[in-house]
């Protein structure tokens, strides 16, 4: 498994892949809701998007010569704390056919090297609350919960 990163030619891809993402996430939060009108010309405009951003990067996922998912990644810093330089999981999905057999820990361990690579002193990442799977994958790789998000709708 090897992560390689996206370029313009991938925009189609990553957007199908992020698209079954949110669709996933629909289903733990009515703020997940997608506008079925606008979603794969805005993914991809998303996507298009980092493409431009320094801090901002997609990569796929391969394997064999296929792709398997995505990930995204976004430095940050907060320059008062101790551990001050992040790597942030912004996006992390493997296709439904390839899950449950090691890719997504493998992924993981490649961003801890990037993280390194980069001068990071730690990762980050969010999931939903209600997504358990999500939350034990993250346990089980080490991560550990630090602050609770919380969203209301304005209406």
């Amino acid at each position: 498994m090897k992560l390689v990163e996206a370029t313009a030619d991938d925009l189609e891809a990553l957007a199908d892949r992020w698209y079954d993402l949110a669709e996933a996430m629909a289903e733990h939060s009515e703020l997940n809701e997608l506008d079925v009108g606008t979603t794969a010309e805005t993914a991809e405009d998303g996507f298009r998007s980092h493409l431009d951003h320094e801090d901002v990067t997609d990569y796929l996922v391969i394997r064999d010569g296929e792709t398997i998912g995505f990930v995204t990644l976004r430095e940050g810093r907060h320059p008062s704390r101790q551990y001050s330089q992040y790597l942030r999981i912004v996006n992390l999905a493997i296709d439904d056919d390839c899950r449950n057999r090691g890719h997504g820990a493998a992924v993981l361990e490649r961003v801890k090297e990037l993280a390194r690579e980069r001068g990071c002193d730690h990762l980050k990442v969010s999931c939903e609350w209600q997504n358990e799977g999500a939350r034990r994958f993250y346990r089980d790789a080490g991560f550990q919960p630090k602050q609770v998000d919380y969203a209301q709708p304005l209406e």
